[in-house]
Order: structure tokens, then C-alpha cells, then sequence
């Protein structure tokens, strides 16, 4: 039989012999890295748990992709890479995507993309309201004990969309139209949730209404466990602090500086300035202070803390409120507050390197879906990451280094009678990595 594969032009020769190429090596993938997010997401359940959330509307004696194995497959490719929904109809056939859902290499194709887009329009209301709580199921089932304390970070982004997406709003800030979904991580870097929304800052209402529904979905499995809030100046407002105050919820929150929090500082700004200027050369002044103020919308006082910082650029003073009756100013701005700033690398990691902004569906409910399809993937790469030393490089790597070392392994798929051999490339630089990976998941916490 003849070969009607073509070769692949303008290669160059090495040495006088020449570099013949073409696509013609059979059962190849370039993810044999899915071996290890394949035995993570069997560990944690997580397409069967969002599976259970929806109701199936076909026939079922015709369905031949279940819901759980489409939503498996749609969180291995975006972990993979693959973010557009599109990918489906060429990965569809890879071997490795087979294997990571339980299919052999010589058996059925995997679903095509308008199965998964069917997929993503599928749930109502109601089912997202279930979906976001099965995420909050997966946050709480990922603890071997149950905590004392969580400190949850709470920020939104700013997601551009290009089309007449429903919820789509002109943000003047950012000249655009698009989302500012909210977004939560804990301290360690665990997704809880993520809700879409018009593109503009919160109010106290909604942001009220918001953390309401969120730590009862957290109490419900963890009644007693105190919860304490991160978050930038935009969440200080009054109906968030008189709710979490009724609900034994601390928080530590931003507060934009004005006049009246100023005048209660002038004294330390001065005398901060006048001790960089005495000795300029051992660099930056720093100095925290602390009082007691209310906005004229405040049903009462608050613990405010102060940062004033002096150096060649003049005085920087920065200010946060906090519900929290101990621990020195210093502390709490610098050690508590100041590490609110790693979840900006969590954000990082889900938007960027996750590709979550790819909300391109014209109905919110398809895209809120997507937010949390994104975040079933970030589950997995996070998961990755947590089994490893806890000292090593691995344990901090950012998840599109962590693909590319791990995941991106080039694999050859042989099928035989009674097994399936993958061969990985004996080059592979991080082999050792990989071996200690799989070695180390019956410790990943499901």
C-alpha cells in the first residue's frame, strides 16, 4: 500500500544526509503527562461530582458520552492546553485523551466539540447554584482534618469579551466592554468558587449577598470553623462589616486613603519623613499606626491600621480595616494583609495560564460554566503541584511551567492483547520528577 502522507518541506540537511520528516508515526501524543492528571482526577472525583449536578436530557439507552466523561475531557484538554473548545474534534482521537477517559487507543472516539458545546449550554440556574457548591464540596473535601481557622481571599478580574455576550458591560477603566467575575482562593491556593458578573466593581449589596451565600455553603459541612476575609479596599463597605460581624466572620480589607484617615496620621507622616531624611542612605522608613474612625455610612467604629513608608519618592501611607482585636499593627498589615498579594498569582494561574477568559458563549449560564470547567482544571494542576516536596521548586511552579515539564511528554501507545505499553522518550529530562509524582499521589488528600 502507498503512503500518501506527505513529507514536510525545507529541511535542511545535517552532516549530508537528509532530513526526511512526516506525520506518519501512528499511535504518537504529545501528552503523556495525562498518565499522572488521569489517576488525579479519578482520586478526586471532581467530573463525577459536577456530573451529579446536571440532569441528562437524552435518551438514555442513546447516549454513548456520558456527562462526567465529557466533562472529564473538556478539564484534561484545558489542562493540557487546550482551551477552545474546538480542539475537541482533533483530540478527539489522540491516545493518550482516550486512555485518560477509559477508552482504548483502537476504540470509540472521544466527543466532538458540538457535544461539548452542547454541554456548556446545558445548565440552568439551579444547576449552576449546585455546581458551585460541589466546588465547595471539593474545597472542604481536600483537608484531612477539619481546620480551626480559613483565610479566604476575595478579588475579581477584569475579563474582555468581543461579542454581545449577555452580562457584558463597558468598564471605563479598562476602555472595554467585558465580565468581573469574583473570584475565590484560600490561603494556600485552593480554588472555592468563582461567580460571573457585569463588568464593573461590586456593591456592598451584592458583595453582601455574595459572601452570605458562600459561607453558608462552608458551614454546612464545617459548622464551627472560623473564616476571616482578605480583601482590597472596594469590599470595605458597611453592609459586608455588619454582616460578618452577626456571623462570626473576621475580615482584613483595604481602605482607600482620604482626608479624615489622613489627619489621624500627619504626625507619623512627618516624623517618618524626618527619619529618612536624617540617614537617606540605609534606605526606607517604615511605620505602622493604628486608630479608631468610622465613614458617616459606618454603624460603628473600626480597628484602623496605618503603613506609612518614607523614602526618595516622598511618603506613601496606606490604610486597612480589620475586625480583629489582636495582634500588633505591624503584624497584621505586613504578615496578614500584605499575603493577600499571592492570590494575584492564584488568579494568575486560572486566567492566564488555565485560559479561564475564554467566555465566549453568547448565554451567562454556558459561561459561568466555563468558570467552573476552568476551575475543575486548575484543581488538577493545583493537586499536581501539592503532592510534591514540600521544600522543592516543583511545589511552587507556575501551572504553564509545570505543563510543559510534566504533561508535555511525548509517547508512543502500543495496544496489545492483555495490556497497553507507553512508551515515554528516554530523553525526557524529568523523568525522576515523574516516576516520584506517581509514586506520591496515594498521599493527595480526596
Amino acid at each position: 500500500m502507498v503512503d500518501l502522507t506527505p513529507f514536510l518541506p525545507g529541511l535542511s540537511p545535517v552532516q549530508g544526509k537528509a532530513v526526511v520528516a512526516r506525520f506518519d508515526g501512528g499511535r504518537l501524543s504529545s501528552e503523556g503527562g495525562l498518565l499522572a492528571l488521569r489517576e488525579i482526577e479519578r482520586r478526586l472525583g471532581l467530573a463525577d461530582r459536577l456530573a451529579n449536578c446536571l440532569v441528562d436530557p437524552r435518551a438514555p439507552e442513546r447516549i454513548v458520552h456520558r456527562l462526567a466523561e465529557i466533562i472529564r475531557f473538556r478539564m484534561l484538554m484545558i489542562a493540557a492546553g487546550y482551551e477552545d473548545g474546538n480542539d475537541a474534534d482533533a483530540l478527539r482521537r489522540d491516545p493518550m485523551f482516550k486512555l485518560a477517559l477509559d477508552r482504548l487507543p483502537a476504540g470509540e472516539e472521544l466527543c466532538s466539540q458540538s457535544t461539548i458545546s452542547r454541554l456548556e449550554n446545558l445548565p440552568d440556574r439551579r444547576a449552576l447554584l449546585r455546581l458551585g457548591r460541589a466546588l465547595v464540596e471539593q474545597y472542604c473535601g481536600s483537608f484531612r482534618a477539619v481546620p480551626q481557622r480559613i483565610v479566604l481571599d476575595i478579588d475579581d478580574t477584569f475579563d474582555r469579551v468581543h461579542g454581545g455576550q449577555q452580562l457584558r458591560l463597558f468598564n471605563a477603566y479598562y476602555d472595554d466592554y467585558g465580565f468581573q467575575p469574583i473570584v475565590v482562593f484560600d490561603a494556600e491556593g485552593r480554588f472555592v468558587t468563582a461567580l460571573l458578573r457585569p463588568g464593573k466593581r461590586p456593591s456592598g449589596v451584592e458583595i453582601r449577598g455574595f459572601v452570605r451565600r458562600l459561607v453558608g455553603a462552608l458551614r454546612s459541612h464545617w459548622p464551627k470553623v472560623e473564616i476571616l476575609l482578605r480583601a482590597d479596599s472596594h469590599y470595605a463597605s458597611p453592609e459586608v462589616f455588619d454582616w460578618c460581624r452577626k456571623n462570626r466572620v473576621d475580615w482584613v480589607f483595604g481602605l482607600a486613603p482620604n482626608a479624615a484617615l489622613c489627619r489621624h496620621v500627619a504626625a507619623l507622616e512627618k516624623s517618618t519623613a524626618a527619619r529618612f531624611k536624617a540617614a537617606p542612605g540605609r534606605g526606607k522608613v517604615r511605620r505602622f499606626g493604628q486608630f479608631r474612625d468610622a465613614a458617616q455610612s459606618w454603624s460603628r467604629v473600626e480597628r484602623i491600621i496605618a503603613r506609612v513608608e518614607a523614602g526618595l519618592e516622598g511618603t506613601d501611607t496606606r490604610f486597612i480595616v480589620t475586625s480583629l482585636e489582636g495582634g500588633r499593627a505591624k503584624h497584621l498589615y505586613q504578615r496578614l494583609y500584605c499575603a493577600r498579594g499571592q492570590a494575584e498569582n492564584h488568579i494568575k494561574a486560572w486566567k492566564n495560564h488555565l485560559a479561564a477568559d475564554r467566555t465566549s458563549c453568547h448565554a451567562a449560564e454556558a459561561n459561568q460554566f466555563r468558570l467552573f470547567l476552568h476551575a475543575g482544571a486548575y484543581w488538577l494542576l493545583w493537586s499536581m503541584r501539592r503532592v510534591m516536596p514540600k521544600h522543592s521548586v516543583w511545589r511552587v511552579m507556575q501551572f504553564d511551567t509545570l505543563r510543559l515539564r510534566l504533561v508535555k511528554l511525548a509517547a508512543r501507545v502500543v495496544e496489545l492483547k492483555t495490556q497497553v505499553k507507553i512508551h515515554l522518550p528516554t530523553s525526557a529530562p524529568d523523568q525522576a520528577i515523574f516516576a516520584m509524582l506517581l509514586d506520591r499521589l496515594p498521599r493527595l488528600v480526596t
